[in-house]
This record gives structure tokens, sequence and C-alpha cells, in this order.
């Protein structure tokens, strides 16, 4: 039976590889092959933002942040001199200094604790069966739909211009610099979970290679999509796009939109799905995940209560918009930003960590 289940996913990643070569070409058949790798190692090495966030706030286990500034330090070492030398064919995610920056990172991080899971958590335990998931995916698209279609007002309420460091000063100091900030993200979180230990007598956390080998495993592959797609890794533009060729389906007209009536949007709403770059990434990350979580054994369905799909669906709505507003989420955003040297990466993680400290304590009223 079990051979049987590894040869049906084996055929479908061939399928989805051949057909979406076959539709948009060889660039994005490699980018669902770039999207089931990135589902594997998620699912595979459990590797959540969301959990690792998690694991300090409520017990101060510091791995998984540890693992994140890895992945950050070396996606930056790994692609800045690329979009340096790269004349304009690499592009990083720069993203202007924002209110809209600023509030919608701090509610994206609330709702990603209730949620259990930010944009990429959402899609890779959608394709590992979690069932909050399917409450979480649908309202995170009309949110997402909705806040692109706000994004240009929120802008509007003004700021400060993106801070490109790579371009300000070079990838060398900004790849230093970079790397300076992660490593002292790193020492404050292993200071305070040693504070920690010595005040309550907790013993430390067990070592678990999972979250190294994960952060290795995702920074390779980023390099390989950045160089393929010459963008960033990004989840929430396309499971916005879904939500928006949804209502478009159902006959809404994008004319007159201030983001999805825009050029490339309106093009990329006349298109195939599977033209657009995040999309095609989107799909591969969920059949990996589901690969990856069934590849040894079955996964056990349970259903949840209905506060619990409620509270997953509402969670939702409130991440797809609030992304939109701060210009992406835990990849888009945090990761990509600061990978290329954009300051708003490190604004963006300040303020969605604040509300992750808010939104743990409301999951813990709610799951008392």
């Amino acid at each position: 039976m079990l051979f049987l289940t590894r040869s049906g996913f084996v055929l479908a990643g061939l399928a989805l590889i051949l057909g979406v070569t076959v539709v948009a070409g060889l660039r994005q058949g490699l980018l669902a092959i770039l999207g089931i790798g990135f589902g594997a190692v998620l699912q595979g090495a459990r590797f959540g933002f969301t959990t690792g966030w998690r694991n300090y706030i409520e017990r101060r286990d510091p791995q998984g942040i540890w693992a994140q500034m890895l992945l950050l330090a070396l996606a930056a070492a790994l692609t800045l001199p690329l979009i340096a030398r790269g004349g304009g064919e690499l592009v990083g995610a720069v993203a202007p200094l924002t209110i809209s920056l600023v509030l919608g990172a701090f509610l994206f991080g609330g709702a990603m604790q209730l949620a259990d899971g930010c944009g990429s958590g959402t899609l890779y335990k959608a394709g590992a069966g979690a069932p909050i998931s399917f409450a979480v995916l649908p309202a995170f698209a009309i949110g997402s739909f909705l806040g692109a279609s706000h994004q240009p007002a929120w802008i509007n309420l003004g700021g400060l211009p993106a801070v490109d460091l790579n371009q300000e000063l070079g990838w060398p100091l900004a790849l230093l610099l970079t790397i300076a900030a992660c490593g002292a993200v790193a020492w404050l979180v292993g200071r305070g979970a040693r504070r920690h230990q010595a005040e309550t007598g907790a013993t430390p956390a067990k070592w678990a290679m999972r979250w190294w080998m994960g952060a290795l495993l995702l920074a390779l592959l980023y390099l390989i999509h950045m160089i393929v797609a010459g963008q960033p890794w990004g989840i929430v533009y396309g499971i916005g796009l879904w939500g928006a060729k949804v209502f478009a389906a159902l006959g809404w007209s994008p004319v007159g939109d201030a983001f999805w009536g825009a050029a490339p949007h309106a093009q990329r709403l006349a298109e195939p799905v599977l033209a657009d770059v995040t999309s095609v990434t989107n799909f591969g990350l969920i059949l990996g995940a589901m690969a990856a979580s069934r590849w040894h054994h079955p996964v056990q369905f349970k259903a949840p209560a209905a506060r619990t799909l409620w509270v997953g669906a509402v969670a939702g709505l409130i991440m797809g918009y609030s992304a939109r507003m701060a210009f992406g989420c835990n990849v888009g955003a945090f990761l990509g930003g600061i990978a290329s040297a954009s300051l708003h990466g490190w604004i963006w993680f300040a303020l969605a960590f604040a509300g992750s400290i808010i939104g743990v304590r409301i999951r813990h009223r709610l799951n008392p």
C-alpha cells in the first residue's frame, strides 16, 4: 500500500511538472519542481516560522528563531552578490517604509498565531491535511484579494521611501550588516533563553536537527528560485490572484480597480494561472508537503471544533489582508526583504513579532 501511495505522488509530481511546462513553458516547469522542494522541506523539517516564534514566546526555546536567522544570513550571502551584478535581471524584495507596513505586519503577526501558520505554513499544512488550513486558506485568498485592491490607498497614507542597503552601500557592506543583525537577534534570543532557564530552572530544549537542515535546504532552494524566476520566493501574491480569479469568474470586473486593474496585475488576471510565478510554486509547495506528510505513513484526519474553524477563517482573512498592507508575509517580506538587504524586512520582523506576542496570548484565552 505504501508503495502505491509513493508511486502516486511521484506520478502526480511528474504530471504537474509536465502540465505546467506544456502550458506555460520550461521556466514555469522548473518553478513547479522548486515548489515541490519547498513543500517537502517545510513539511519534512516541520520548519514553521509561526511555530518557531511561538516556541520562543511561550517557553523561550530559541532553536526556531536561530534557524530562521541562519536561513536569512545564508539567503542573503547567496543572492545579494547576484542581485548586485545582475544588471537588473534579478531583483530583490524591496518596499517602502509606510504606515501600512507597520500596521499590516503587526496584524499579520497576531493573526498567524491564531491561524497556526503564516502564508507558507498555511499552504504546507493544507498539503499535509491539517483541517484548520481548509478554513484558513480560502479566507486568506479573499483577504489577500481585498488587501491588494486597497493597497494603493494604504500606501498613500504616507511613510518613507524604500531603503535598499544593497544599492546604497554595495553588496559587501550590506551583507555584512545583514549577517551582523541576524547574529545580534540570535544572541538576544539565546540570552533570553539562558535567563529563562536560570530563573525557572527549566532544562534547555532538546537539540532538533530538523531546524538546521530545513534552514540549509531552504536557503539553497531560495537561491535557485532567484536564478530561475529572477525574483525572490513569494507566497501571498499567488493566493490573492486565486481569489481575484474566483471573483472575476463570479462577475467582478477589475476595470477601475487601483491594483487589479493596473498592469501587470490585469495581465496576470487575463493569463492562465499557471503563467504566474508565485502560483506555480504555491501549487508545487502543496503537492510537496502532501507527499512528504504521507511518504512514510497515512495522515490521520481529525475534524476540528467549529470554533477552531471560525477562528481560523477570521485569522486567515486578516492575514491575507494585512499581508498586502505589509508587502508580504514571512516569506515575501521577512525572508525576501531581509535577504535583499531592504530595511522594510527588519521593520516587518519587529512589528510582526510584537503582534505574535499578542496573538499567542489571545490563542491561550481561546484554547485554555
